[in-house]
């Protein structure tokens, strides 16, 4: 690789590093606002979809506890906290999910989901490197979510999902409704799970003034 910080090539490191078959990193900068800047394959985008528009999965377990979260066999572990996730990524043909915390100092930045195919643990090296990538790509991921604000910035397909519309979408219904970010993005989360559809289609009809929480609480 001849550029280490470029988006793809975050996600690229542990998947050369690391035994796993996909990895994508999101950055958190607050609730609603939250862009993944890299992923590595289709399988790896449809996983962060779905984590985004569910509001549930190991990355949220991770970004709640600040720990890692680990599932050797998808199929066969319990996962009280992601049921729903946990039997669409199976469906995917996902055999184990490790979802790492990326941190600046004791900040908790963001999250690096890396998924395999083939069920089993990563080992105690696998996940020691694992760990040690996290913290080397922690920087240039929050530098490159910065930068996602810039309109020159374009989402690419190894980083598709920068997600501004939602970020727009969070901030117009929050002003709105005059409740916080967090609350925000959770009503959007769940009129888009309620309705079938994607949060980044319900938040364009917002956006584009189609849809307004005023009317809809």
């Amino acid at each position: 690789m001849n550029d280490k910080t470029a988006p793809g090539s975050l996600c690229e490191l542990f998947v050369e590093l690391v035994p796993v078959s996909g990895a994508s990193i999101t950055v958190f900068r607050q609730p609603g606002a939250q862009s993944t800047i890299c992923v590595s394959d289709g399988i790896a985008e449809e996983l962060d979809q779905l984590q985004f528009d569910l509001g549930e999965g190991p990355r949220w377990e991770t970004a709640r506890t600040g720990l890692a979260t680990v599932s050797g066999d998808l199929r066969a572990d319990r996962h009280p906290a992601w049921p729903v996730f946990g039997t669409a990524a199976a469906q995917l043909g996902v055999g184990a999910l490790f979802s790492f915390p990326m941190r600046l100092g004791v900040h908790l930045m963001g999250v690096a989901d890396l998924y395999r195919r083939d069920a089993g643990p990563l080992g105690e090296d696998a996940t020691q490197r694992a760990f040690n990538i996290a913290r080397q790509v922690a920087g240039p991921a929050a530098e490159r979510a910065s930068r996602s604000a810039e309109a020159e910035v374009l989402e690419t397909p190894d980083a598709p999902a920068l997600r501004r519309e939602v970020h727009q979408a969070t901030g117009m219904i929050l002003m709105q409704l005059e409740i916080e970010a967090a609350e925000a993005f959770s009503m959007l989360q769940a009129h888009a799970f309620a309705r079938g559809r994607t949060v980044e289609d319900v938040a364009r009809d917002v956006v584009l003034r189609r849809l307004d929480f005023r009317e809809i609480t």
